[in-house]
């Protein structure tokens, strides 16, 4: 959420940043709310003083003997009168609120304006991809054969997009998640275990309402949304909290499964774990001092880069531009890993500023050590990583010609063998 006053302020270059993400606000409509809003407030606290002023006069002209029924009389109707005033100033400051919460956050200035994936920014690309004299395979046809993935079971006990992974593939990616962790923890990041259900408020606090209501799964029953990253109960873990400045920032991880309906997704780029409805993340997610909040994300996302690195994963990292960034997000890299099975990019991360734009929906501010008044804390978050992905792009660049595939020197402590097949 965006503070009133920069909108204020800022009108203009508010509404040219949505529309620079392909969205339209009436920012009209919110500054006359914030006006009748302030006018309300004003007139209240006139009142409200008023009222005191008066209150005391009626008690001394009783003290002493007088009238006070006119006095008396007139305080009935300012009361009467502020009762209104604070109904009416709930009423505008629920719309205003609401209003406030279908802005999108500005995209700072180093971001590439654009409007479709072509127009995103290549800033680095690492590792050589694979050369081989054989024909490779996609992740799908190597994961069938060796038993380690099984779609067809995963489509009949759940639905499409909800895979078994079997054996070595299960083990894989148990030692995927161990790894990253491990990795993070080595980094400076706590680990959290958090819930996979959050409540409506929590939703709201990261941006998923108002916003991609569409792309989660609801337990209407209990009024609970089935998590589609962990960014949404990590970051709510210091909801309507005031930190210390000095234990800025605050560095968490997690591993959970995520949830997303991907309504609408269909075709050839869906196919095996391209797109699934249920996959394992760890995600990584800062709290910290504005001043500092876009190194934070450069280091995020080398945190990230590292990963990929560390598996021999060639990638490249995009820098977004701002149509295909996101509402919430005021700068966003992501990081692509090579398939070669697929000859195709695989997103495998994305690595997000999003300045005060979730502290102040949820209420997380620090107080400076020099006693000065509280301040939203900056938020980031990025996967490091994403597993359906990082598992087909290594199913597929790690294949032999006998149809086995190799593990990462980097996950052998943790998978026990060195080939699958």
């Amino acid at each position: 959420m965006l503070d009133i006053k920069f909108i204020r302020e800022n009108h203009d270059a508010v509404r040219k940043s949505a529309e620079s993400k392909g969205l339209t606000v009436n920012l009209g409509e919110i500054i006359s709310l914030d006006e009748s809003r302030r006018a309300l407030i004003q007139e209240g606290e006139s009142l409200k003083a008023r009222r005191n002023q008066v209150s005391g006069q009626i008690g001394k002209v009783k003290k002493e003997g007088g009238d006070a029924s006119r006095a008396i009389a007139e305080m009935e109707t300012v009361k009467d009168r502020i009762q209104v005033i604070d109904t009416d100033l709930r009423a505008v400051e629920e719309k205003l609120n609401t209003a406030l919460l279908g802005v999108p956050n500005i995209a700072h200035p180093s971001v590439p304006p654009g409007k479709t994936p072509a127009d995103n920014k290549e800033v680095f690309k690492w590792g050589e991809m694979p050369k081989v004299d054989f024909p490779l395979k996609p992740h799908w046809e190597l994961a069938e054969k060796l038993g380690i993935i099984d779609f067809q079971r995963g489509g009949k006990v759940s639905g499409a997009g909800f895979p078994f992974l079997v054996g070595k593939g299960a083990t894989l990616e148990r030692a995927l998640i161990n790894f990253f962790l491990d990795q993070a923890a080595q980094r400076g990041y706590k680990e959290l275990a958090p819930p996979i259900v959050v409540n409506e408020d929590s939703a709201r606090g990261t941006g998923q309402i108002p916003d991609k209501e569409d792309l989660m799964y609801v337990v209407e029953r209990d009024g609970l949304y089935m998590i589609p990253t962990a960014e949404v109960p990590v970051s709510n873990f210091h909801r309507d909290e005031v930190l210390d400045e000095k234990n800025l920032p605050l560095k968490y991880s997690a591993n959970t499964p995520c949830f997303r309906r991907e309504a609408g997704s269909y075709g050839k780029d869906v196919r095996g774990l391209n797109r699934v409805h249920q996959f394992d993340k760890v995600e990584l997610v800062k709290f910290v001092h504005p001043s500092a909040s876009y190194d934070e994300l450069e280091s995020l996302r080398q945190d990230a880069e590292h990963l990929l690195q560390l598996l021999n994963l060639p990638y490249r990292t995009l820098l977004m531009c701002t149509g295909d960034m996101g509402f919430t997000q005021s700068k966003k890299y992501d990081l692509e890993a090579w398939a070669a099975g697929q000859q195709k990019w695989l997103e495998v991360s994305s690595c997000s500023n999003f300045e005060a734009f979730q502290a102040r929906r949820m209420n997380v501010r620090f107080r400076p050590g020099n006693g000065g008044k509280p301040e939203f804390v900056h938020t980031l978050n990025g996967s490091a990583l994403a597993l359906p992905r990082v598992l087909a792009a290594l199913i597929e660049n790690y294949q032999t010609p006998e149809g086995k595939v190799i593990v990462p020197k980097a996950l052998h402590q943790y998978t026990k063998f060195e080939v699958i097949g």
